[in-house]
């Protein structure tokens, strides 16, 4: 694995008191300093494309076009769209001004949080609730607010009359052509229905052949798993006895090279150990079902995951799975290509995360909006000051109120 370098509490103190004297001094907040950090980045990137391939595959056997795919490019997209934004994002928004406060004008002005702490680990940001709760509490102390971006058991759910080769390819593109099942997005398990669940898996199993061959564990294009314990909860969850008469395809290991084949289960009791716990691995259990509806109450049972897939032709099914799935994303005949949309929100709800990030909503995210309110000396009010009377109170409830004939009438007088 590549070094891995650990600050002290002292360092890390020092280190937190020398960024926070920079961010106190003004100079990160000028548009010239930011555009300045995102070409740094930029060019890091690029100027290191090889370099930070070959240290992704050394660590994870990762292949690099996943690599420059799915991690260096859509760094050098993000910094890219930022730069093109920025100017944009940084603009005072202008809002409107009630009769209240007339004459008067408003704007939200976005600034900087401050100094923020990225926890970052050996795949992408944290996707565990147990981490989160951790991290959280000790924010709380200090008032500190998260985004935390959990993960969780993110479903797929597969209709009937679709075309089942694309579909196919595409949860195998999410689930083993994204670091090998080790990613917060990635599908964790198939609900389908009894009569489907056959040419499915068959389906499956054809295209799985096709893309790493009759002996996955020698194929080119697949990450191993990130070190022996989670190699060992991998072992685990399949040795399970509910589910170790399962395996319709795959379960080949070689803990030597941290390598375990694409396997699929099926059948999957839902009280079996697989079904209880985020997979994060290439393990992929398919629960089968009497009709299809029957999803929503599986799916809405457990904790909400960060992401629920469904495969359909249906617009009645498609509408009700948006309106009724609480997940951080819905993606409708896909997988996982949600993450490449810098204008949709990236981010989880109740135990697979809170706020959001890409695009805009990772500026967003980093700033607090400031409300800003401008008044002149002109126009001061004296009904607002004491000594308060009857008359005051029905001005100032008139004006409370917003409407001009009510004002008018106070004016005048009349109740």
């Amino acid at each position: 694995m590549s070094e891995v370098k650990v600050f002290d509490a002292t360092a890390a103190t020092e280190l937190v008191k020398e960024l926070r004297g920079t961010f106190a001094s003004g100079r990160t907040r000028s548009y010239e300093w930011r555009v300045s950090q995102l070409e740094s980045i930029l060019k890091l990137s690029a100027d290191h494309e090889e370099e930070i391939s070959d240290a992704i595959h050394s660590d994870l056997s990762k292949p690099a076009l996943e690599s420059i795919i799915h991690e260096i490019g859509m760094v050098k997209n993000s910094c890219k769209l930022a730069l093109k934004e920025l100017r944009r994002w940084m603009t005072p928004e202008k809002v409107q001004t009630t009769i209240t406060t007339f004459p008067s004008s408003a704007e939200i002005v976005p600034e900087p949080l401050g100094v923020v702490l990225i926890i970052s680990p050996w795949n992408y940001p944290f996707c565990n609730g147990r981490v989160g709760r951790i991290v959280m509490a000790a924010a709380a102390k200090h008032l500190t607010p998260v985004v935390l971006e959990l993960g969780g058991k993110s479903p797929v759910v597969v209709d009937s009359k679709i075309n089942l080769q694309v579909a196919c390819r595409r949860i195998i593109a999410g689930k083993w052509g994204g670091n090998n099942g080790q990613a917060c997005v990635s599908p964790d398990y198939i609900i389908t229905t009894k009569e489907v669940a056959p040419k499915l898996v068959e389906s499956l199993k054809q295209e799985l052949e096709r893309f790493y061959g009759k002996n996955p564990l020698e194929s080119k294009d697949l990450s191993r798993i990130v070190n022996a314990n989670h190699f060992d909860r991998l072992t685990k969850l399949l040795d399970d006895d509910k589910v170790s008469g399962k395996i319709v395809l795959g379960g080949e290991k070689d803990k030597s090279k941290l390598q375990i084949a694409p396997t699929l289960l099926l059948d999957v009791p839902r009280d079996s150990l697989i079904m209880t716990e985020e997979i994060f691995g290439p393990l992929l259990p398919i629960i089968t079902v009497d009709k299809l509806e029957d999803c929503f109450e599986i799916v809405n049972s457990v904790p909400k995951p960060l992401a629920a897939y469904l495969f359909t032709s249906n617009k009645k099914l498609k509408e009700q799975f948006v309106a009724c799935i609480s997940a951080g994303a819905v993606v409708i005949n896909d997988t996982t290509l949600h993450l490449a949309v810098s204008t949709l929100p990236f981010g989880g709800v109740g135990e697979s995360g809170m706020g959001a990030y890409h695009g805009k909503f990772s500026f967003d995210a980093f700033s607090h909006k400031k409300a800003v309110l401008y008044r002149s000396f002109a126009g001061d009010v004296a009904m607002r000051y004491p000594p308060y009377t009857p008359g005051k109170l029905r001005f100032l409830k008139a004006l409370l109120g917003g409407g001009i004939l009510g004002l008018i009438r106070a004016l005048l007088g009349w109740s």
